[in-house]
């Protein structure tokens, strides 16, 4: 006996050193090493995540700035926070050391919250004593270029790591990137001969000249430039072969194109001292095969109008001017997602062709109360309300604006001369391609007001369609890596079983109230009759029939009251009955599991030993 207490006393020991030196050697030689079980593998950078961080051309530091205090009572904010957190770490983790975080708690009155205001951090206010919650996150490189997230809110949890490796990259490679620019409508500062003075700039051509450098591109040049990382067609009406083939080859070759179309473009005026060609303005363009090549449908002779988004009243709306909202921009596309409502003007749709290989992901969409129109009713329109007669909508949500990706085949041949360099079809990556249907959408009218104040000019923004562009330019230039990172999925997992118990409630109480919504039409018009068959003496005289039919209407009415009552309280009683169960399967179920299969292990166990006794008992005999 004492032996066995010694062998198992040096077993211990013996388990107990094999342990620490494991420890230590996992903690050195499996450092960085994480599994990520997730169902949606959410602390696994993308593929296109990593190709920016081993490509970094500059040191980045970022700084994660956190409200530990003050977020104490906010246990969703900072779970979101840890989120954040782990994702940045990971980021770090696959740098390579270019990329360093420091961690900063902005406690109030202290030097750490004078830093996050000076990166612009926004501080969120989150109670009644003024006391303000942090977390955001600034990065800056060694040429002292400062970027920030200014909050970061859980509710774009499927976004973080695109801005964040957005961020990440222009610190990275500072380099101002560059925009091949060819319109057809003069956007830059221009002479105005109806008013004899300089005509302003247009606001988003002043805003993309502030982040890139842009090269405007002639019409009528041999070839484009060889230096574009995207290219913007304004307006592109009667582009030549040659030059629908360049486009068409710069695309193949993997160049980022964005093209704004328009079968009526407002903004085409024509020649200003030639009063026949302002008889024409509002002209069309397209890019004719191409389209076809990418299995895109678009009528260039045809608009779209909607009697929801419409602008205006109901008493006066113009159809043909379209405020869509949130509810009509794709939330899933890092372009459109957190815009709010962006305006169009007599554009044109995009649809996908039937048997099309490529991907066509809508951005932009009418209401389902829209129709298309003939672009000529706009030409000489004096009465927005003329665009009401005849129009019936469809039922079918148009994409004013589009994304179309996928493996393509050129459809122009190459010019004479030409044929060595051509390309067949695109690399396996395939194109990637953002249309939009209009080019008004670009003007001053649609989105902002100018206001002199002081001998400046004052732009105040009131629709989102320069955040739109800016956000598909810097999207397209983000280089394949960024463009890749598609929109993750969230860390929060919905409650399935308690909203599928909810939508249930939700569809019975509106039968319910719609019954009741009947009864009440039906008792009016019952009322009605009676009060048409008095006679003019007995019009204010309440009729015994009258007082039973009233009578009988407020009796059902607190019946269905009850029966509204009853549906939201079963509703209560449902979710209630889940979480019970839900905490005895915590709580008790699973607990006891484990002691039944302790016991079972342990009886199993202890009869084994006696057996082993019984039988050394035999032998010894």
């Amino acid at each position: 006996m004492r032996k066995k207490s010694i062998y198992s006393l040096g077993s211990l020991v013996l388990l107990l050193v094999l342990f620490v030196v494991l420890s230590m050697l996992s903690a050195n030689l499996l450092k960085g090493m994480r599994f990520d079980l997730t169902e949606n593998k959410l602390y696994t950078l993308s593929e296109g995540s990593r190709n920016i961080l081993e490509n970094l051309q500059e040191p980045v530091t970022l700084y994660l700035f956190f409200s530990q205090d003050a977020s104490s009572d906010l246990p969703q904010i900072r779970s979101y926070a840890k989120r954040v957190d782990e994702l940045v770490d990971e980021f770090v983790n696959h740098s390579g050391g270019k990329l360093v975080l420091q961690r900063i708690d902005p406690a109030p009155f202290s030097e750490e919250e004078d830093q996050a205001a000076a990166f612009g951090l926004q501080a969120v206010p989150i109670g009644a004593a003024g006391e303000t919650l942090y977390l955001g996150i600034a990065g800056s490189n060694t040429l002292d270029d400062v970027q920030a997230m200014p909050f970061l809110q859980p509710s774009k949890e499927k976004f973080l790591e695109y801005d964040l490796a957005k961020m990440i990259s222009s610190l990275g490679n500072p380099e101002k990137m560059s925009i091949g620019l060819l319109s057809s409508l003069n956007m830059e500062p221009a002479f105005d001969p109806s008013t004899q003075s300089m005509s302003n700039a247009w606001v988003v051509h002043e805003q993309l000249g502030q982040l890139f450098d842009i090269q405007n591109v002639d019409a009528n040049s041999a070839e484009l430039p060889g230096d574009l990382d995207v290219l913007v067609l304004v307006h592109p009406k009667d582009l030549d072969e040659n030059r629908l083939y360049q486009v068409e080859q710069f695309v193949l070759g993997g160049g980022h194109l964005i093209a704004f179309l328009d079968p009526f473009a407002e903004m085409d005026r024509g020649n200003p001292n030639d009063p026949m060609a302002q008889m024409q303005s509002g002209s069309a363009s397209s890019l004719g095969s191409l389209l076809e090549a990418w299995g895109v449908e678009y009528d260039a002779a045809r608009v779209v109008g909607d009697l929801q988004y419409g602008a205006g009243t109901s008493r006066a709306r113009h159809i043909g001017i379209i405020s869509v909202p949130a509810d009509g921009l794709n939330r899933d596309d890092i372009v459109s997602a957190d815009l709010e409502i962006v305006n169009f003007s007599s554009t044109g749709w995009f649809s996908p062709a039937a048997e099309s290989q490529m991907n066509f992901e809508p951005l932009v969409l009418t209401s389902q109360n829209a129709a298309p129109m003939d672009s000529s009713v706009l030409r000489f329109l004096t009465n927005p309300a003329d665009l009401m007669t005849g129009f019936s909508p469809t039922g079918q949500r148009y994409a004013l604006a589009a994304r179309v990706t996928g493996r393509a085949k050129a459809i122009m041949d190459a010019p004479e001369g030409m044929a060595g360099s051509h390309r067949a079809e695109s690399g396996e990556s395939g194109i990637n391609v953002l249309l939009f249907a209009d080019t008004d959408v670009l003007s001053d009218r649609l989105w902002v007001q100018r206001q002199p104040f002081f001998g400046e000019d004052i732009v105040t923004a009131f629709a989102d369609n320069g955040s739109l562009v800016i956000n598909a330019v810097d999207n397209m230039l983000g280089n394949r890596e960024l463009i890749s990172i598609r929109t993750r999925a969230s860390s929060g997992r919905p409650f399935v079983r308690v909203d599928e118990i909810r939508v249930a409630a939700e569809n019975s109480y509106r039968t319910t109230e719609e019954r009741l919504q009947l009864e009440l039409q039906e008792t009016e018009r019952k009322l009605t009759e009676l009060q048409a068959a008095k006679g003019e003496s007995e019009l204010t005289v309440i009729s015994d029939e009258q007082q039973v039919e009233i009578q009988r209407f407020m009796d059902r009415k607190f019946e269905i009251r009850r029966e509204l009552r009853q549906v939201q309280h079963d509703l209560q009683r449902d979710i209630g009955r889940l979480g019970t169960q839900l905490k005895l399967l915590n709580i008790a179920l699973v607990p006891a599991l484990v002691m039944v299969a302790a016991l079972v292990y342990a009886v199993r166990r202890r009869k084994r030993q006696d057996q082993k006794q019984l039988g050394g008992q035999s032998s010894h005999e």
